[in-house]
């Protein structure tokens, strides 16, 4: 079969033959149709991340959307090394295949889960987002970014705020729930007074942050009081991403003047919760109410889409 195979860390796949799959016990053989090339994928080819393999070749990709030998369409994570996701034919364990909605495209189907349930769950079970809370979301112009501001409003937040890089995506987040946008692209000091407007117009009860760095820097100032913190509620900032910077510097004073809790996404979430997670995205998605950019690009053309920068979108493998 046809497969995205790595042969060393730091390079990019290549479009060529691999052995077939064969299931062993709890296992099965699935015929893929689509699967995401997401920055996980890149890190872990590029051995930065945890899971990097260590024995070549291997094949790229961690979930996609398939079918089962009986034809049954399924959403699938975790193929046994050394097969992924980016192939004609991979093996998974039977249990980590999930119902894909039939209505629901190939390419949609293999695109929004991986970005839309960590959305999810961040909002959710980490930030424990209220009905008719103020959110802000912090690198809400990426792909994940743009999904948060839209399950923030599936979720019942009352004002949602877009802060954003890329100003063509900012421009979109209206139609996708967003009630105010601010620019990232200005000053320390602009950006500061930015965050005290629209927090003075209703304070932020959650902030989703994709950034860190500067970003956070400047709405941490923004919230700093000059007053004792009593009596007002809790702001809760969920750190997800890093894309501006690994570090922050963060006054003591901050701390000591705002009711400030600041959390981050590390730990598995219970199996319950994160297959209700996916259950929603894939329903919410199917309906119409959640929309994520996508590119197609055939499997053939791994090697020179592995580099390719996509603003805003995701793109999909197709074998």
């Amino acid at each position: 079969m046809k497969a995205a195979v790595l042969h060393a860390l730091g390079k990019a796949p290549r479009y060529e033959n691999f052995a077939e799959p064969t299931a062993g016990e709890g296992e099965v053989v699935i015929t893929v149709s689509a699967a995401a090339l997401k920055p996980v994928d890149k890190q872990m080819a590029a051995g930065t991340h945890y899971a990097s393999p260590r024995e070549f070749p291997v094949v790229c990709g961690i979930d996609g959307v398939g079918r089962l030998e009986d034809g049954t369409r399924v959403f699938f994570g975790g193929a046994r090394r050394p097969y992924g996701a980016m192939a004609e034919r991979t093996v998974v364990r039977r249990v980590q295949c999930f119902s894909a909605p039939e209505e629901l495209d190939d390419v949609t189907a293999a695109a929004i889960p991986n970005p839309g349930v960590s959305a999810w769950l961040s909002l959710k079970h980490s930030a424990k987002l209220a009905a008719g809370e103020t959110v802000l979301i912090l690198g809400a112009t990426g792909v994940t970014g743009k999904l948060a501001v839209q399950i923030a409003k599936i979720l019942g937040a009352g004002r949602v705020v877009a802060a954003g890089r890329n100003e063509q995506a900012l421009s979109t987040l209206r139609e996708l729930g967003a009630d105010a946008t601010i620019r990232l692209d200005k000053s320390d000091e602009e950006l500061t007074a930015e965050f005290r407007r629209e927090a003075r117009e209703k304070r932020f009860d959650v902030v989703l942050d994709y950034l860190w760095g500067r970003p956070t820097e400047a709405l941490l100032k923004a919230i700093a009081g000059t007053e004792f913190a009593m009596g007002e509620s809790e702001m809760r900032l969920v750190e997800v991403g890093e894309s501006a910077g690994p570090t922050i510097n963060l006054p003591a004073a901050v701390l000591r003047s705002t009711a400030l809790r600041i959390l981050g996404t590390g730990g598995m979430p219970h199996w319950d919760a994160l297959k209700e997670a996916f259950q929603q995205v894939m329903n919410h998605a199917a309906s119409g109410k959640l929309r994520i950019e996508t590119e197609r690009v055939a499997l053939a053309e791994i090697e020179s889409a592995w580099g390719r920068e996509a603003h805003a979108k995701r793109l999909v493998v197709i074998p």
